[in-house]
């Protein structure tokens, strides 16, 4: 188990890859999107080439700044419709969440989605009051790994660096915690990032939720 930390007042997470698994649901719309829009399939790297600002980022590179709106609302839709087959909640996430939730810790959503998808995700898995703040790529102007979104996250709850804990699965979430002064617990049961996470020196080290649960109840006892 990894070691001991203070009681934390406020735990961040990020969305995909840690609360959820969804990386098929993004590679299939945004493929949705690309074949109707400019006749091409992407592969799944050169996706995730695309993330970081929202989703309308990348798909001005696929289609167009032009056509963003028309296909953005396409992504959404085929999104959303496909939530339920392609997309699952990491098993033991809900148990974090109601464990975090009755020690009395902030709970608050840090994610590089567009605020759209992020709405569907949090609608689809029922998950839509279970945060205190969210903070999606569309509600800052610097995206991750800049620590903009977990700074207005400490401001709009009024917590210290010293009392937040931030857990993500990829390197731009390790960086934005350290930016932000914030200690990072690195989850990598869906991390497609892992070799660059761990050479970032995270202060904790996650394999699966189960390891996580055990440590939050060991550390907020």
């Amino acid at each position: 188990m990894p070691p001991s930390a203070p009681r934390w007042s406020c735990v961040i997470f990020d969305m995909d890859g840690t609360l959820t698994r969804t990386n098929q649901l993004i590679f299939e719309s945004f493929n949705h999107v690309a074949r109707r829009y400019a006749g091409t399939t992407l592969t799944p790297a050169e996706i995730i080439s695309l993330f970081g600002p929202p989703e309308e980022g990348g798909l001005a590179r696929v289609v167009g700044r032009h056509r963003v709106a028309s296909a953005m609302d396409d992504l959404c839709a085929y999104y959303r419709a496909n939530h339920r087959r392609l997309a699952q909640l990491h098993g033991g996430i809900d148990r974090v969440l109601a464990y975090l939730r009755s020690r009395g810790v902030l709970l608050a959503l840090f994610t590089g989605k567009g605020r759209r998808t992020t709405a569907i995700t949090l609608d689809e898995f029922g998950l839509t009051r279970s945060f205190d703040l969210v903070v999606s790529g569309t509600d800052v102007e610097n995206h991750k790994p800049h620590p903009e979104g977990i700074a207005r996250i400490l401001h709009g709850l009024r917590v210290s660096p010293s009392e937040t804990l931030m857990v993500g699965d990829t390197l731009a979430d390790v960086r934005a915690a350290h930016g932000a002064g914030v200690a990072m617990a690195a989850v990598l049961w869906d991390s497609f990032d892992r070799e660059r996470v761990l050479g970032a020196r995270p202060e904790y080290v996650f394999h699966a939720v189960k390891e996580l649960e055990s440590w939050f109840r060991h550390t907020l006892n």
